[in-house]
């Protein structure tokens, strides 16, 4: 068997709004609950387990999505009004990156957590 990622942990402030942010803004499906989760399934399996958190450390998350989806997501962030940014420190607003022959783009979820979408994986 290969080693591949089924689910990690993402720690929030409020379970329910963070986990209703992703499933909103990436289009995905409802976030059942799963014990003390808010399981919301990616496209290829992975889960990102929402669980209630007192202490919230920043984390960054990065979502390889086709050109269509990019345009989608980038839509739902435009649309809610979000901030993004071209890089990861955020010091370029409003942009999106060309890095390594696709697009992407980088935003905060309401736990301060960095998202990133991207259209190629790095190093093209």
């Amino acid at each position: 068997m290969s080693v591949q990622l089924n689910h990690t942990i993402v720690p929030a402030r409020d379970r329910d709004a963070t986990a209703d942010f992703l499933v909103d803004v990436l289009g995905l499906e409802p976030a059942p609950v799963y014990g003390p989760f808010r399981v919301v399934t990616l496209s290829n399996g992975v889960s990102l387990d929402v669980a209630q958190a007192g202490e919230v450390p920043a984390l960054h998350y990065a979502f390889l999505v086709s050109e269509e989806e990019f345009d989608e997501i980038w839509g739902r962030i435009r649309e809610r009004g979000l901030t993004y940014w071209a890089d990861p420190y955020h010091r370029q607003p409003g942009r999106i990156n060309r890095n390594d022959g696709g697009r992407g783009l980088y935003w905060s979820d309401p736990n301060g957590h960095n998202l990133e979408i991207i259209t190629v994986p790095y190093g093209g």
